[in-house]
Formats: structure tokens, sequence, C-alpha cells
């Protein structure tokens, strides 16, 4: 089982590849620091915000429908904390 923070680091981690584009390439598109993105990527920030997120779909040229759009989060189970 996937959690949240796994799916979001390998949906950003898929796009970038679909683009052919670097994550550090992203950040500057984004607007979003470089450290915050690879802390991100590398798993070292778990509570990325939403405003991230559409950060970096704005970087992206996506929605953020499109953003969560994949099978990978509809597959994700509650989490209750």
């Amino acid at each position: 089982m996937n959690d949240t923070h796994t799916v979001v680091r390998a949906r950003i981690l898929e796009l970038c590849a679909q683009r052919e584009i670097t994550v550090n390439r992203l950040a500057t598109l984004s607007g979003v620091t470089q450290s915050t993105l690879n802390n991100i990527v590398s798993g070292r920030n778990n509570s990325t915000t939403i405003s991230t997120i559409k950060k970096l779909c704005d970087g992206l040229d996506i929605s953020l429908r499109a953003f969560f759009d994949t099978p990978a989060f509809d597959e994700l189970e509650q989490e209750l904390k």
C-alpha cells in the first residue's frame, strides 16, 4: 500500500519524465524553491501542501485535476491520524 506522500512524489517524477525536464527545471518553472522540491521528491518532506502542488501544476501547465487524475490516487486508503 502506498501512502499519499509516496504517490505525490511518484506523480511529480512521472510528470517530469513525461515532459523530459529535471526536478530542478520544474522548480524554476513553478517558483517552488529547489530545496523544497528536492525535499519532496527525496521523501524528506512529508507535508506537501495543495498550494505547493498548485504551483508545480502551474509550472507543468496542467490543472490540479490533471495532477490527481491517475489511478494511484484512486487506490489510496483513508489515512486516519
